[in-house]
């Protein structure tokens, strides 16, 4: 949901006075005290707690620089470290120099941040604030029985020999004091010592903030329960290319407060990435967006939503969301398709040169048998070694058995029955269309194949009945091509036009429109351009299951 302009004017001013606030400890921490004020403070507290206050700021500097930006997240667990370390932070600079313009300043803060709290309700992740607390607490005494064992046994490498008990209390002077109590290293290693203590505690510090500030992980997988009642939803309210694979097994659903619609998403870091828009009642839509929103806030995440039809943009806009377009999908119109006249002549030569040879297309009905799926698993992984990639995920299936045993498979075979390429058809429910999904072939095959296959296929499924074959998004095409095209979708076509050596796109698109497809719009939709680079990278991590660097090759 989007934040009112009053609320959005608070977190942005509390998340820039917790900057400055932490630049302010920092600076005051090295700077001298005001000589009247502290030779007042001389005679109520001893040295060494007037030290201790340089510290404290010092180190609440640091880490409330470090939340600063998280409390722009809305994140619960940065609101109340940051109350406490205020508190710390106004009573170091009153102890260390009676410094009450710098405890003035983090007063004001901390009753802006305590009339604000009802606007921090983002959550970390459980088990990751448990691990950060662990590591905090872990940190403490390795530290404190690394300094204490170090101190006792590096004889002749300070400027005095330690006891245990002088080691201990060494140790704790390395933290609350601002001379080190005195400590004088008279070698390189002694040097190296005393600073690697700091070093230890600080990285250990500094991985415990991160842990206590990570996003939600979704750990629970879905239950069968909730998977069929996706199922029915999908059933009922599917239209589009993308609804079957909604149900694929690398989903996370949400459903929206009537039950009636559903959400299909991946959750990858800050990232919610749902496939296509919701599905269920159009009168729902907006319910569920708001609540997947608002469900997405409380885990710290960015909801998304890839591949949208051009349907709810308005809706996507008026709820605060940005809009980019992405590429369009090919849709042929089969009661349109012939391979008559001058326009099929090309087609028709794929078509008769290929059936001289011997091959055919043939069509198999669910379930598939076994050995048919053992010729394809042949076939798909001559593929991918062919394209020296990966399986792709999220908004297109891959090689599982169990997923193609309940598919409908086209196969083009030799005239000695070897499959040398495959397909599989995937239900749109509601619209009178068809798509394919997985498409793959042996490293040689005659020229034509490919072109034998999709004929076919459009060829069959018109004698069906069916109104239209989608044969799949053509990534940034018609992208940035009008006046009215955002900056960066402008950028989008510069990478379309200037990348072709390393990604197919244009070349892609020119294959699919010489079937003369109608081509649709689609988009991604995302909250704002500062989560944009957090929701790529959580797109790219579900499209390519967590190998990115498989993503990239093929």
């Amino acid at each position: 949901m989007t934040l009112d302009l009053r609320t959005r004017i608070g977190l942005w001013s509390a998340a820039f006075l917790t900057g400055l606030v932490g630049v302010v400890n920092l600076v005051s921490a090295v700077t001298s005290n005001l000589h009247e004020r502290n030779h007042w403070l001389k005679q109520l507290l001893p040295f060494d707690i007037r030290a201790s206050g340089h510290i404290f700021a010092a180190l609440t500097g640091f880490v409330l620089l470090t939340l600063a930006t998280n409390l722009l997240r809305r994140k619960r667990i940065a609101w109340l470290l940051t109350i406490g370390l205020l508190i710390i932070s106004i009573f170091s600079h009153l102890i260390k120099g009676l410094d009450y313009e710098e405890s003035l300043l983090s007063s004001v803060l901390l009753m802006q941040l305590l009339l604000m709290r009802h606007v921090f309700t983002a959550k970390s992740d459980r088990p990751s604030i448990a691990q950060g607390v662990r590591v905090l607490i872990a940190a403490l005494l390795f530290t404190l029985a690394y300094g204490t064992i170090g101190f006792y046994l590096l004889d002749g490498k300070f400027s005095e020999n330690f006891n245990w008990g002088e080691a201990i209390a060494q140790t704790f002077a390395m933290f609350f004091t601002e001379d080190n109590a005195g400590l004088q290293p008279k070698s390189r290693f002694g040097e190296f010592f005393a600073d690697s203590i700091y070093i230890i505690a600080a990285s250990t510090i500094a991985y415990a903030l991160f842990m206590l500030l990570k996003p939600v992980f979704l750990r629970d997988p879905t239950t069968l329960k909730e998977r069929q009642q996706a199922r029915d939803i999908v059933e009922k309210y599917g239209c589009s290319s993308l609804a079957a694979f909604t149900l694929l097994s690398d989903k996370s659903y949400f459903f929206s407060p009537s039950s009636r619609s559903v959400i299909a998403y991946v959750p990858k870091g800050r990232g919610a990435i749902a496939l296509g828009d919701p599905i269920g009642p159009i009168e729902d839509h907006q319910e569920v967006i708001v609540s997947f929103q608002q469900f997405c806030q409380r885990n710290d995440w960015y909801p998304a939503f890839y591949q949208t039809l051009p349907d709810n943009i308005n809706l996507y806009k008026s709820l605060g969301f940005q809009v980019l377009k992405i590429g369009e999908e090919a849709i042929v119109d089969l009661n349109a398709f012939t391979l008559q006249g001058k326009a099929g002549k090309n087609l028709r030569t794929a078509v008769n040169r290929m059936t001289k040879l011997g091959y055919e297309v043939r069509f198999y009905q669910p379930p598939i048998a076994d050995d048919l799926l053992h010729q394809m698993k042949s076939v798909s992984d001559e593929w991918l070694q062919l394209v020296e990639g990966s399986e792709k995920k999220f908004s297109l299936g891959w090689f599982d058995e169990t997923y193609l045993r309940e598919c409908e498979i086209l196969t083009v075979q030799s005239s000695h029955g070897e499959v040398i390429a495959f397909t599989n058809i995937v239900s749109e429910y509601q619209l009178n269309e068809v798509t394919n999904d997985i498409m793959r072939h042996r490293k040689s095959i005659e020229n034509g194949t490919m072109d034998f296959l999709f004929i076919s296929m459009f060829q069959h499924y018109k004698e069906q009945g069916y109104d239209s074959f989608n044969i799949g998004l053509s990534a940034l095409a018609g992208v940035g091509e009008t006046q009215e095209s955002r900056r960066l979708e402008k950028v989008l076509h510069y990478l379309y036009k200037h990348l072709e050596r390393f990604y197919n796109f244009q070349g892609l698109y020119a294959y699919k429109d010489k079937f003369h497809p109608r081509w649709e719009s689609r988009y991604l939709v995302f909250p704002s351009l500062t989560a944009l680079p957090d929701v790529v990278v959580a797109l790219i991590r579900a499209d390519s299951g967590d190998r990115l660097l498989d993503y990239f090759k093929g």
